[in-house]
């Protein structure tokens, strides 16, 4: 992988990871017309959770802001495997980032923000997006974040 992405990636200290597998029946990510919508990406690191829980209970906001940054990441793998390189997004239209949340848990969208930072800091302007933030009670393989995006590439 070469170019602006990649040098902004480097410059941070970040490697784009494989993509990860499926844990049912969807694609990690699809393109549609000129746009990619990946699938909700959870914070996988070498094929497994970090960490498991819940937001505002066993894990801390804080860690939950470096989890929703590393789906972020991993939807920008689900990205490259359909457009081939990250240099063709013209722009990060939506974000949408689920929290699994203890009931009194009420920062989501300061935890997402770790999405959003990441995405900003590697796309400059470009990862500027629309985005929600979702409380929910629990998320595949009891994940404490999923983050999924749409893109919009150049020609």
């Amino acid at each position: 992988m070469s170019g602006l992405v990649a040098s902004r990636l480097a410059d941070l200290g970040l490697t784009l990871p494989e993509v990860v597998p499926p844990l049912a029946a969807y694609q990690p990510a699809v393109r549609s017309g000129a746009y990619v919508f990946t699938s909700g990406q959870l914070p996988m690191v070498a094929g497994k959770l970090p960490v498991t829980g819940k937001v505002g209970a066993e894990v801390s906001p804080e860690q939950a802001k470096e989890l929703a940054a590393t789906c972020a990441l991993n939807a920008l793998a689900a990205v490259r495997s359909v457009a081939g390189d990250l240099d063709r997004i013209a722009r990060v239209v939506k974000v949408v980032g689920f929290v699994a949340s203890a009931p009194d848990f009420t920062g989501q969208p300061a935890v997402v923000n770790g999405a959003s930072e990441l995405l900003g800091a590697v796309l400059g302007d470009r990862g500027v997006h629309a985005r929600s933030a979702v409380g929910v009670a629990v998320l595949p393989l009891d994940a404490p974040v999923e983050v999924e995006i749409q893109v919009e590439l150049a020609d």
